[in-house]
């Protein structure tokens, strides 16, 4: 059913968009969807939480950077490329921060965070520093264009992120289902439940970690690959903040609620223009209402509601 629910909505959503513009919007919303459906594994899912998780965008965004530069790697190598990275750095730096737990885990990733931003905003040789550097283009419109097809570069962008969004969406609610699925959620409840029945709890807390960053990883490149261009802002505190916020707000504990987050965090700004200075306060306010009055999430206590009416 999520699935159906999404792409109806991705193939409806274009016929009220007024112009092209709409298009960039939609892709922006299904890459930072595809960001916060890894943060549902690690924060819905395994009950563990990030604060420094776009350190891994950072990592992605910048090997479709370097790749091609460097390595003479196409984009679309760079961004497997990016993810075996993150994925391998999640392991490494996984194992000994998930022995913690609370603020003093939350802590110890928003460190790794700041550690990714620091090299990339320092190590200006390479990454351009605070300026950024520019990225080499996917070649979707060329690719299309050699079979006949024509479209903008927004409409393109439009139905690549939301393929594989729709991709990463299918993998993750596969994994529900599945023993590892049922793993990771018993840590949830409690590890120490979970270790009584003889869950391997920093195994399966590992295995989220590096699921999660290897979507942040993509979605990081994938921003870098429709900007054409990148900075260290990428990978900074905010942004961070920003992913969580999307995936709590909607609902960590579903797909669909952690998208939904994801789309309100997106256009909620661009809506809220009309406020002019006050948006932002706004914007704050609106989120700290739903959180206040819909604790489990937004799409999550709606769901709750519907079914308390019909009963």
């Amino acid at each position: 059913m999520t699935l159906i629910a999404l792409i109806l909505l991705i193939a409806i959503a274009p016929v009220f968009f007024p112009s092209s513009f709409y298009y960039r919007i939609g892709a922006l919303i299904f890459i930072n969807g595809l960001a916060v459906i890894g943060l549902v594994v690690l924060i819905g899912y395994a009950g563990q939480i990030s604060l420094g998780h776009a350190g891994f965008s950072g990592i992605g965004a910048y090997a479709c950077a370097l790749g091609p530069i460097h390595l003479g790697l196409p984009p679309a190598l760079s961004i497997i490329l990016g993810a075996a990275l993150s994925a391998g750095i999640a392991w490494v730096v996984g194992k000994p921060i998930l022995r913690l737990r609370g603020h003093y885990l939350a802590v110890a990733t928003l460190g790794f965070g700041i550690l990714v931003y620091m090299v990339l905003n320092n190590e200006a040789q390479l990454t351009g520093g605070p300026d950024g550097m520019p990225v080499e283009s996917l070649g979707l419109k060329s690719l299309l264009k050699s079979i006949g097809i024509s479209m903008k570069t927004s409409v393109i962008w439009y139905w690549f992120s939301a393929f594989v969004m729709l991709l990463g969406a299918l993998l993750v609610l596969n994994l529900f289902e599945s023993p590892t699925g049922r793993a990771l959620r018993s840590l949830h409840d409690s590890e120490v439940a979970a270790r009584t029945v003889g869950v391997d709890v920093a195994k399966y807390k590992l295995i989220a970690f590096v699921i999660s960053a290897v979507y942040a990883s993509v979605a990081g490149s994938m921003i870098a690959l429709l900007n054409r261009f990148i900075s260290p802002d990428v990978s900074g505190f905010l942004h961070s903040i920003e992913l969580v916020t999307m995936t709590v707000l909607g609902g960590a504990s579903m797909v669909f609620g952690a998208i939904m987050g994801a789309m309100l965090l997106t256009t909620l700004p661009q809506a809220l223009t009309v406020f002019h200075d006050f948006e932002h306060v706004v914007l704050g306010l609106i989120m700290m209402l739903v959180m206040i009055f819909m604790r489990e999430g937004l799409v999550p206590s709606l769901l709750k509601l519907v079914r308390r009416r019909d009963r």
